[in-house]
C-alpha cells in the first residue's frame, strides 16, 4: 500500500498540489483521472521522489518515503516499476535488450539469469519470438508491451502507468488495461494508473481519485463514479458520446 497524506506542491507561488490524501491499495488498479493540468503527473512525480513534495508524507508500506536519505530512497526505487506515457524503449536496444536493461542496473543477476527473466516477462506479456526485434519494427502495442514487460521484469511491489493507452487504438487499449489487471492481480502489486480514458477506468479502476486544480475532489469505485451527482466530476466523465451513452443506464 502506498499513502500520501496531506501532499501539497507549489512551483513559485503557484500551488500545483493543495492537501492531497488518499490510499492506493495492494492489489488494485488504483486511478487518478483529472483533467489536463489538474497536477496529476505532479503528483506521480512526488510520490517516486522526482519532485520535492512542500508539505505531508508518502508512506510505502508504512516507510515514511519523505525521511528516508538518499541510500534508502535508493532501495525504495528499486521496488517501483515505470510505465511511461510513450513507452519510453531504446531505438536503439532490441525488445530482449530494453527488458534487460533495468536487471543490468538495479540487479546482480548474470547475463543467463537476466536472458532467462528476459524471456519470461516477454512470454507473460504475450510476446513470443520478438526478441531480437528493434521497437521500430513492431506495433504500438507491441510497444507498450515491451515497456509492461519491462517495467516487471525487477519484479516490482509498485507500479506506476503514465497514460497507458496513449496513441492506442480501443481494441489494443482494452488489451493492455488487461494486462494490467492481471499483474496486479497475479503479483500482488501497488498498481497507480494516469489516465483520460474513460474506458480504462470502467474496465478496470478499483479505487479512483478525481483531481480538480490541484485537489482531490471525488474518490470511489468504479461503479460509484457513474452515479455521483459531482459536477465537475461528471462533466469529466461524460465528455465523450460513449460516455454520455452510459448515462441513462446509471443516472
Amino acid at each position: 500500500m502506498i499513502q500520501v497524506n496531506n501532499i501539497s506542491k507549489a512551483f513559485s507561488e503557484r500551488t500545483v498540489l493543495n492537501d492531497i490524501t488518499f490510499k492506493f491499495e495492494t492489489g488494485k488498479t488504483n486511478m487518478i483521472i483529472g483533467e489536463s493540468g489538474s497536477g496529476k503527473t505532479t503528483l506521480l512525480k512526488c510520490m517516486v521522489g522526482l519532485n520535492d513534495i512542500d508539505t505531508g508524507q508518502i508512506l510505502y508500506d508504512g516507510r515514511s518515503f519523505t525521511e528516508l536519505n538518499v541510500k534508502e530512497k535508493q532501495e525504495v526505487r528499486k521496488e517501483i516499476g515505470m510505465l511511461f506515457q510513450a513507452g519510453a524503449l531504446f531505438d536503439s536496444k532490441t525488445v530482449e535488450e530494453n527488458v534487460v536493461f533495468p536487471l543490468s542496473m538495479f540487479t546482480d543477476m548474470n547475463e543467463s539469469e537476466k536472458k532467462d527473466r528476459a524471456n519470461f516477462c516477454l512470454q507473460r506479456v504475450n510476446l513470443k519470438n520478438a526478441n531480437n526485434l528493434y521497437p521500430s519494427e513492431i506495433s504500438g502495442g507491441m510497444r507498450k508491451r515491451v515497456a509492461i514487460a519491462r517495467a516487471i521484469s525487477v519484479q516490482p511491489k509498485y507500479l506506476f502507468c503514465d497514460e497507458p493507452n496513449s496513441g492506442l487504438d480501443p481494441k489494443t487499449s482494452i488489451v493492455i488495461d488487461n494486462l494490467i489487471k492481471e499483474i496486479t492481480q497475479e503479483y500482488n502489486i501497488t498498481t497507480i494508473v494516469i489516465t483520460h480514458d474513460m474506458n480504462s477506468v470502467i474496465e478496470i479502476g478499483d479505487n479512483i481519485m478525481f483531481i480538480y486544480q490541484g485537489q482531490k475532489w471525488w474518490e470511489g469505485n468504479k461503479q460509484e463514479i457513474l452515479k455521483t451527482k459531482n459536477q465537475e466530476v461528471c462533466d469529466f466523465v461524460y465528455a465523450t458520446e460513449f460516455m454520455k451513452n452510459l448515462k441513462e443506464k446509471f443516472q
